[in-house]
């Protein structure tokens, strides 16, 4: 059976090599990199088996990329100041969505017009938020999201592609992503908000699908995995519309 392999990153710019790799069952790294081959500096190497090889890879390589100690102690946030990180953000907001459900969105008023059929009023709905949103987008900062929806859409899922036209308006820009190609390309079965490309919030959900706490993660290495994360995303993903079209007729 195949690993399931993490990417963490490389050191030598655009040709890959070398670079550091996860398995994210055993937690094992994978390294490669140029073969070490002059035979004097083989010779000075202990415990080097027949099957072996050695390779030569930069210290900050494995600095950078290599895994971390597991037992730092979350930086949890309290709501309010994850809400003030979308006022304080420079440039990019961009949120990745994953989830099968959100248990607040089951208790407003226009999910329950949705669910009955009716014409979805988001009149006068989070009239801050709007406000907030628009304020923000006006100076030139960017809100995007990706959401990713299994085959076939949940209800939640199904509410979501509903709601898109309400964020777009106010100046979020919303794409949609299968579930399939999100584990083709190896996304994370998480939610997160990145800002700036330098700050991650983490969403935390409990078993009943609401939101617990907001963990902010500032470590290079471990935000750019997130970034990483958001490119693969943002290449694969189709705008909402696109893909609330191909749900219509069936593609």
């Amino acid at each position: 059976m195949a690993r399931r392999l993490r990417f963490n990153g490389t050191g030598s710019g655009v040709n890959g090599c070398p670079s550091v790799h996860e398995d994210l069952d055993t937690g094992d790294v994978v390294v490669h990199g140029p073969v070490l081959t002059d035979p004097a500096d083989v010779a000075q190497l202990r415990h080097l088996g027949e099957d072996e090889v050695p390779i030569v890879v930069p210290r900050s390589l494995l600095v950078d990329f290599g895994p971390k100690e597991t037992d730092r102690v979350p930086d949890i946030i309290s709501l309010d100041e994850f809400d003030r990180l979308f006022t304080r953000f420079e440039h990019t907001a961009f949120r990745l969505e994953t989830r099968r459900r959100y248990a607040s969105d089951e208790v407003t008023d226009t999910y329950a017009q949705f669910t009955r059929g009716q014409r979805v009023d988001w009149e006068g709905v989070d009239a801050q938020w709007c406000a907030e949103r628009r304020e923000q987008s006006a100076l030139g900062k960017r809100f995007e999201r990706v959401r990713i929806i299994d085959t076939p859409p949940t209800p939640g899922q199904l509410y979501l592609l509903e709601n898109a036209a309400r964020n777009s308006a106010v100046g979020e820009t919303i794409y949609s992503l299968s579930r399939t190609d999100a584990e083709r390309v190896q996304l994370p079965d998480e939610d997160f908000w990145i800002f700036d490309s330098r700050l991650v919030a983490l969403l935390n959900f409990g078993d009943g699908d609401d939101l617990l706490d907001v963990e902010l993660i500032r470590e290079p290495a471990a935000v750019l995995r997130y970034a990483m994360a958001r490119d693969a995303a943002m290449h694969h993903a189709v705008p909402y519309e696109r893909y609330a079209a191909r749900l219509t007729t069936g593609e």
